[in-house]
């Protein structure tokens, strides 16, 4: 539709096709629509951007600058049949061509696209089709359409949409109240991928679900590239995960009297489906692409949306997919969408990218493979803990004191702070604070009564900042390698090439994590000096600010997981749903 006809349309028509509230008018800034310096032709350019294309133009125009692949290639024809079940089931609206009612789709599905930072491929994308404004709404799935725990219980144990009904022989379904909602989707996924095949109502969209060692999570990395990440505090993790995933698929698949193999072996699909690859395969894509739906009418839950989970993460992002009912605040249907609205305005053919959260890179790899060069959320764990690691072994009466202070304010007395490049948190100031305060420090008073924010004293403040210092020191002894050697790895282009993505990821994450800490003990040892403390240090009279507190600093993988309390990751994965308990 020519520009000047869909301007005229929307003067003469609007009010009836909205005859009771209209949006309220953005005020005009030509510099902003120019999007320069408002010439003549930074107008025309952004005129042709807001001009409605040709339909099909779109995607020839991705093909030719090399971000989709050849018509003929399988992952475009599954993008094609992906979109084309979403408008058919569910009745989304994602055509190029405009319609009387609906404005042509903004975004078309990248299957090439790539980090500009390290070049390397990051599968499939969404990309704008055309200018997209600040506040545009980017898509509107039903929830109908999504996988949840609710969905799994429906096509389970109901039988919904043909499936058949899965009943053991007590009469109970796969999937029960209690079931976790990350198992729950994860026996779903399995089950329509394996067993109902070609079959399954979701084919469309499980076809476009990629491989789990194309997603690369670093619990399914084999032994040869986790050995490039010797040191870095994601192994402890990756073992934790390893650890946790095995005992919930010998919990929920594999038990002798309660696991799904046993209780529904007839219907199943036999010792080839549901096998501990399958198993690790359904929560490479849950930790890759779920989300959780904070705004739905019965509370909170976990969802796999299909083409939403195709977007990009980008850490400046404030865009965040959630859930709404369907129509405008005046009149709703009931029905219920996730949704996503624009946070900027996007360029033709520019990544259109949404956040995951705020997350380190430690965090990326674990969960969805992937680290990011330019991360302002990147941190690196250190443990600080009391007497060496054994909660309240050896020490005085003080020490014990400060154990029991911590049992009453639930924390325990090994603790894990995030370190990063800008800052270290000051709840381990905080912590450092009680752990090395001395009887001289505490004169007459209780531990309660003093602001672990405010420096206690001279010499405790000096202990807490060189505690630190030791951490990063320590953590940084703990790798195999420089960062001067790591550098020289990444520069030798025609050797970096010939080792494994994973491996590329995993020296570049190394090389970033001893790059922030190395950083933090500079702006710590400046700090202890502009303060006067640096010579309390050099002097040896640390020592008796410790006292009898043994608060120390641990070194790297000397966490020793089995034995620690939770750590900084599960209680974040407790806040995404998931119940871990990673030992």
């Amino acid at each position: 539709m020519p520009f000047l006809y869909q301007a005229l349309v929307g003067v003469f028509l609007l009010p009836s096709s909205l005859p009771f509230i209209l949006p309220r008018p953005r005020p005009f800034n030509s510099l902003l629509h120019a999007g320069g310096e408002g010439g003549e032709k930074e107008w025309s350019k952004a005129l042709s951007e807001s001009t409605t294309a040709a339909p099909g133009t779109g995607e020839a125009d991705l093909f030719r600058s090399g971000l989709l692949s050849a018509p003929s290639d399988p992952s475009r024809q599954a993008s094609s049949a992906l979109l084309t079940w979403l408008e058919n089931e569910g009745d989304v609206y994602l055509s190029d061509a405009s319609s009387w009612s609906q404005a042509p789709h903004p975004m078309a599905v990248s299957t090439l696209t790539v980090d500009e930072a390290t070049n390397e491929s990051t599968g499939r994308g969404l990309l704008a089709r055309r200018g997209i404004n600040e506040g545009d709404q980017l898509l509107g799935i039903p929830l109908d359409l999504c996988m949840t725990k609710s969905t799994a219980f429906e096509y389970l144990n109901e039988g919904k949409n043909g499936n058949p009904l899965l009943k053991d022989s007590s009469g109970r379904g796969p999937i029960s109240p209690a079931t976790n909602e990350y198992i729950a989707i994860a026996c779903f996924l399995i089950y329509e991928k394996y067993v109902r095949g070609p079959d399954s109502f979701w084919k469309p969209y499980l076809d476009v679900l990629p491989t789990t060692s194309e997603v690369g999570c670093t619990f399914t990395w084999d032994d040869s590239d986790l050995s490039y990440l010797t040191g870095s505090p994601v192994m402890s993790a990756t073992t934790s995960m390893k650890i946790k995933l095995r005992k919930e698929y010998e919990a929920f698949v594999t038990h002798p009297v309660d696991g799904v193999k046993n209780r529904f072996k007839d219907v199943m699909g036999g010792e080839d489906v549901f096998t501990y690859e399958q198993w690790t395969w359904a929560f490479t894509m849950l930790f890759s692409r779920a989300i959780r739906l904070q705004n739905l009418q019965e509370g909170e839950t976990v969802a796999l949306v299909p083409y939403a989970d195709l977007i990009n993460h980008s850490p400046f992002s404030t865009s965040y997919v959630d859930a709404r009912q369907e129509g405008s605040w005046l009149f709703k249907t009931g029905r219920e969408e996730v949704v996503l609205f624009a946070d900027r305005g996007f360029r033709k053919m520019e990544q259109v990218y949404i956040s995951y959260g705020q997350k380190s890179n430690a965090d990326l790899l674990l969960l969805y493979g992937f680290a990011l060069e330019r991360n302002p959320y990147n941190a690196v764990d250190v443990s600080v803990s009391v007497g060496g690691g054994e909660e309240g072994e050896g020490g005085g009466e003080l020490l014990r004191k400060k154990v029991e202070f911590l049992e009453r304010a639930g924390r325990g007395g090994i603790i894990d702070f995030p370190i990063y490049a800008d800052r270290y948190p000051i709840e381990m100031l905080e912590y450092l604070r009680l752990m090395l305060l001395t009887e001289e420090d505490l004169g007459d008073r209780e531990l309660e009564d003093f602001d672990y924010s405010r420096t206690v004293s001279s010499m405790n403040e000096a202990s807490v900042l060189a505690n630190i210092i030791g951490a990063c020191e320590g953590q940084l002894a703990r790798y195999p390698t420089t960062e001067e050697e790591d550098l020289a790895i990444i520069s030798d282009k025609a050797k970096f090439r010939d080792i494994s993505k994973n491996a590329r990821m995993a020296v570049r994450h190394r090389r970033n994590e001893k790059r922030l800490l190395a950083r933090t003990v500079a702006a710590l040892r400046k700090e202890m000096d502009s303060r006067g403390l640096e010579g309390l240090q050099s002097r040896g009279e640390l020592k008796s600010a410790e006292g009898d507190t043994e608060g120390v600093s641990l070194r790297g993988d000397d966490k020793k997981f089995m034995n620690k309390k939770r750590t900084r990751l599960e209680r974040q994965l407790d806040k995404m749903g998931l119940d871990v308990d990673i030992r």
